[in-house]
């Protein structure tokens, strides 16, 4: 093969090949280039300005994307320039996006394939570092992140994660419109979300924001009223539900202990059977369920109780929703069951945000995939230090809708 032909595989626009290096036995491949004829104007890496002269030039040696089974590196010629206003600069080029030892078509392989792989796999199947890799994964990731275009916030959603005994909770907060985190705060405290306000909003964008889906957590509601005093805080269904659910599991701990040896028989087990919906249920598990309800009346009234909350939601209109929800209180006078009162006396005092689902119309569903998608990222990357790439990572997630899967398919050099 001649060097044309070399140039024409390589395909680095303004740049051919005039040196090649081929070891069978190393599978390796290197590559001298330089630039062409008709290719001499070298741009200030600084402020974009383009010369003809330069200051000085040396030889940097890159990694690039494997040819078939054999790993490719190619050795550029890099030039200084003198600028007026930045002084001598390295010449900017389109191929070499950082200092790094790697082409930006090579970091951009190594990118998308931590996209569906964990970068520990990613790394056993290129011959890198795992830290090397995820440091290239950042760089692809803040290339991508600074070449988006930024939606305006209107509908927040806030939110924790439970990472575990030593870091404990981190703060999420989401643009429910675009289905995206924007920032991570460590801890679950006011002063963790005033920080978002004060550092991530200008005054114009905070008063932009019309509502923001939150759980009942009280620091939460008192930083938003405090930076956003216009937003209407709506209350998260997911987080009522889950009040619902603990109403129901209290219930079935009472009938445990309260009941003879029999019916403890027929309640153990059935913890996640009567936290579930009963559409949910296959025939087998109905089955049991209806066993255990002729048994005992008071489960029974409590799972119903439960299901049929999950319908307030359902209701878009103010009013309805409301005459709905007096209703489902209005049952609880006879049933004797002193978790739901307490359930219900808790739904009151936080009507005002509950019934402003019916006003905002928020995506209550966007706020648990993300923090889905954010647990699947740190199981499957075993955690991470840097809460800057724990968020690049979510987002692209959030926006290419990418699953995490065994990895197959990125290239293998030898």
């Amino acid at each position: 093969m001649k060097e044309n032909d070399f140039t024409k595989i390589l395909d680095w626009p303004g740049y051919r090949v005039y040196r090649h290096e081929i070891n069978e036995e190393d599978k390796t491949i290197r590559l001298w280039v330089r630039r062409k004829r008709g290719n001499r104007w070298l741009e200030c890496s600084g402020c974009g300005r383009k010369f003809l002269d330069y200051h000085d030039c040396w030889e940097r040696e890159v990694r690039d994307l494997p040819w078939g089974e054999f790993r490719a590196s190619v050795v550029v010629e890099v030039y200084r320039v003198r600028c007026p206003d930045c002084g001598v600069k390295v010449e900017k080029i389109r191929q070499l996006p950082s200092k790094a030892p790697y082409s930006k078509r090579f970091e951009e392989d190594v990118g998308k394939a931590c996209e569906s792989a964990a970068a520990r796999q990613v790394a056993r199947r290129i011959g890198l570092a795992e830290s090397t890799v995820r440091a290239i994964d950042l760089r692809y990731l803040e290339r991508w992140e600074a070449s988006r275009r930024k939606r305006p916030l209107r509908h927040m959603g806030v939110d924790e994660i439970y990472k575990g005994k030593k870091d404990k909770f981190l703060t999420v907060v989401s643009n429910l419109e675009t289905g995206e985190p924007l920032w991570f705060g460590k801890e679950r405290k006011q002063e963790t979300l005033d920080e978002f306000f004060r550092s991530q909003l200008t005054s114009r964008q905070r008063k932009r924001i019309e509502a923001a889906c939150v759980d009942m957590w009280e620091p939460f509601r008192l930083s938003i009223e405090r930076w956003a005093p216009q937003c209407q805080i709506v209350y998260d269904k997911f987080h009522v539900i889950q009040h619902a659910n603990d109403a129901v599991d209290e219930v079935r701990r009472a009938e445990f202990f309260r009941k003879g040896a029999k019916m403890r028989g027929l309640v153990k087990g059935k913890k996640w059977l009567l936290l579930s919906r009963w559409k949910n249920l296959t025939a087998k598990q109905r089955g049991d369920m209806n066993r255990l309800f002729q048994l005992n009346r008071r489960l029974f009234k409590a799972y119903l109780l439960k299901e049929s909350l999950e319908r307030l939601w359902e209701y878009h209109y103010e009013g309805a929703m409301l005459n709905y929800l007096q209703k489902w209180i209005d049952q609880l006078r006879w049933q004797r069951l002193p978790s739901f009162q307490a359930l219900a006396q808790m739904l009151l005092k936080h009507l005002e945000g509950i019934l402003n689902y019916c006003r905002t119309k928020v995506r209550f569903g966007v706020v648990e995939a993300i923090n889905g998608n954010i647990r699947m990222l740190i199981n499957r990357g075993r955690g991470y230090k840097n809460l800057r790439y724990l968020l690049l990572k979510a987002k692209r997630m959030a926006v290419t809708n990418t699953e995490h899967v065994a990895f197959h398919t990125i290239r293998k050099a030898a």
